[in-house]
């Protein structure tokens, strides 16, 4: 028969009125990251756990043996817990840590923080020789710590450095035996202090909060590969640390912003570097003894541009990414069958040289094709332009045609083999979006000769076909981050990046709805040098970047900035205030307008009256083309920051920053705001 149950006064879970054994949903079990604190399992994975060990504990396995258990998914699914080992451990990357996890009975008033496990079982199987049966009281102060002035303990019990006494069957507490508690306790009682108030913890049985099924984590809709860059080789632990930095982040924006979805978001880090043998120990052979300290943390870290760039390594560096994606999305989709039958999508967030290599598979980049093309131009410029003989001439005429009909011999065959054998896509999934943060790859592509066009489409650098969107993020300060928009629409050079929303920023303006924003509205004397002034008209596409960057900036930072010392390498304090103020009192068209005081004023950028294109009378050619979608999207600069110091510091706070992660939320999640809110608006 059902046992009658009683709830707590703040509608906690149910108490029993018999002092029976604890159910499933009594008991909580914690797991402990990093030797932190105890944090409690959500009730759906505890009492999965919970019947697991029991499962366990029952010995179904024969002869005396204990019953064969399987691990027991926690944690959204990105762990697993060994209940016989009492261990967790990752599911999708390799730790060399072990997770332990604990089971709790008994916990400490207040904090809900369990007893270690060991002590916790000897008190409640003496709890439950003495007391099993008997009736709780009836009313319900039990709930309430109150003191117990005068009551002797009914029962007691002697641990290792505790003893617990019972003063009732609700009111347990736990006394330390140390040295100085026992003067402390002496001491408190001859001052009229009571025994259990003066040292006692007060003990609870069982967790404040009932576990259940329904405590569950909402299902997985998008998942993000996250994408490492160089380095790790010097810190083989760091991208773990760092995805789980971006999705413990991503799950405070989620709570704040994104409660209303049923779904989430989910960060898997993707380790390709470890596996790869490389070189094996020939650069370490070759480096000099001197300064040892300085050239290993090179040869872990700068040593992996050097791999990328050369053809002898470069495969090898793309094939150990290429895998390790495809391995991570076949390992997810076999655990949450579900995913791709609910059309669930994948993004990439990637930093520093990552951005390089996933872009390299994902458009099947390759430098042999590039060399091939360069070859065969200079063959055909050499027949062109050298005098030779009439001979020689029909000679390399000949190889020339050879040559040809040799390639296109080549591609027949090519297209006969793709047409009979269909090839497996490089990559098992569609890419949603491809985040670069502190990306080089403007550069690289820069290097193998794209040049700007003449259509704002995406497909410029990045096909849609491949990737629905491209985005790239930066921080103002980081040297190894690049501009990529300019690569597609020359003129960008001179529009400056979309800037992020600051993550506690009321109603911002939707990022496809920001004005373009110009970095030289206007021809300027008083912004540029005299040597500059008096030379050819300046345009969007030749202005020097230092010159022409004054976004961002604000009043705080300039006279920062000369405390500093910025007057002696730029033009001083004075120039550079006179600028500011000039430019922005020229061209009110762009100034921006905030509503949350001096920290909000660049918060909205909306613009009032931007004309859609800069004038022709201010020196520019007047472009007729626009991006389709904005591509670089930066930092807000703090206010106190030092730029000299986020220089070095800046390349690599991507991981934490909640600004990032509602920006990378804000548009994964894009697709499913708009149909909540049609769906809303279609109830309305």
């Amino acid at each position: 028969t059902a046992l009658p149950e009683r709830r707590r006064p703040g509608g906690g879970r149910p108490r029993y009125e018999v002092v029976r054994e604890l159910g499933a949903e009594e008991v909580r079990w914690f797991y402990r990251e990093d030797r932190k604190t105890w944090k409690p399992f959500i009730g759906y994975d505890s009492l999965r756990i919970e019947l697991a060990f029991r499962a366990l504990g029952s010995g179904g396995g024969g002869a005396g043996e204990p019953a064969a258990v399987e691990p027991v998914c926690v944690r959204s699914g990105l762990y697993e817990v060994d209940v016989a080992s009492a261990e967790s451990y990752p599911v999708y990357w390799n730790q060399t840590e072990k997770i332990p996890v604990m089971r709790g009975q008994w916990f400490i008033d207040g904090t809900w923080q369990p007893l270690e496990e060991e002590e916790s079982n000897l008190i409640e199987q003496e709890h439950l020789n003495r007391f099993k049966g008997q009736q709780l009281q009836e009313s319900f102060d039990m709930e309430i710590s109150k003191p117990v002035d005068g009551k002797e303990a009914i029962h007691s019990l002697k641990l290792s450095r505790n003893h617990v006494d019972w003063h009732s069957v609700d009111e347990v507490y736990l006394y330390s035996d140390a040295t100085t508690s026992k003067i402390a306790r002496t001491v408190t009682q001859k001052l009229g202090f009571s025994k259990a108030s003066s040292s006692g913890t007060r003990l609870h049985r069982g967790y404040v909060e009932e576990a259940t099924l329904e405590d569950k984590p909402p299902q997985t809709s998008h998942i993000v590969f996250v994408v490492h860059g160089i380095g790790q080789k010097m810190d083989q632990g760091r991208i773990i640390k760092n995805t789980a930095m971006m999705r413990d982040t991503a799950r405070k924006v989620e709570e704040k912003y994104f409660s209303n979805l049923a779904t989430h978001v989910e960060f898997l880090p993707v380790e390709w570097r470890s596996k790869l043998t490389l070189d094996g120990d020939t650069v370490d052979s070759i480096t000099p003894d001197k300064v040892r300290g300085l050239r290993d943390m090179l040869n872990s870290s700068a040593m992996d541009i050097m791999y990328y760039t050369s053809p002898l390594y470069r495969d090898e560096l793309v094939k150990g990414l290429q895998q390790e994606l495809n391995r991570l999305y076949s390992l997810f989709c076999s655990r949450n069958p579900e995913f791709e039958e609910k059309g669930g999508k994948v993004s990439i967030v990637s930093h520093s040289l990552g951005c390089v290599i996933t872009y390299d598979i994902m458009t099947g980049w390759n430098p042999v094709r590039l060399y091939e093309q360069l070859l065969q131009k200079e063959e055909e410029e050499e027949l062109e332009e050298r005098w030779m003989s009439y001979e020689e001439q029909r000679l390399l005429e000949e190889l020339y045609i050879t040559k040809q009909r040799l390639r296109e011999i080549e591609e027949r065959l090519h297209e006969l083999k793709a047409s009979t054998i269909s090839k497996p896509p490089v990559l098992k999934f569609k890419v949603e979006n491809f985040f670069c943060m502190g990306s080089p790859l403007a550069v690289f592509l820069a290097l193998r000769g794209i040049r700007p066009g003449t259509s704002g489409s995406q497909d410029h650098i990045l096909p849609r076909t491949i990737c629905n969107r491209l985005l790239n993020i930066f921080h103002p300060t980081d040297p190894v981050a690049y501009r990529l928009e300019p690569l597609i629409l020359k003129h960008y050079s001179n529009i400056s990046p979309v800037q992020i929303h600051w993550y506690n920023t009321a109603n911002p303006l939707p990022y496809e709805h920001m004005k373009p924003n110009f970095l030289n509205p206007t021809k300027e004397a008083t912004s540029a040098p005299d040597t500059e002034s008096t030379s050819a008209v300046p345009s969007p596409t030749t202005s020097p970047v230092m010159v022409r960057r004054h976004y961002g900036e604000s009043i705080t930072n300039i006279g920062k900035a000369s405390i500093l010392g910025a007057a002696s390498i730029g033009k001083g304090l004075g120039g550079m205030l006179f600028s500011r103020f000039g430019r922005s009192s020229a061209t009110p068209q762009t100034m921006e307008t905030g509503k949350d005081g001096p920290e909000g004023d660049e918060k909205k950028a909306t613009t009032v009256g931007t004309p859609p294109l800069p004038h022709s009378s201010s020196g520019f050619l007047e472009p007729t083309v626009e991006l389709e979608h904005r591509i670089d999207f930066e930092l807000r600069e703090g206010l106190v920051e030092s730029r000299y110091w986020s220089a070095v510091t800046s390349h690599t706070a991507y991981w934490s920053s909640l600004d990032i992660a509602l920006f990378l939320l804000t548009f994964m999640y894009k697709q499913e705001q708009e149909e909540t809110d049609k769906s809303n608006l279609d109830t309305l």
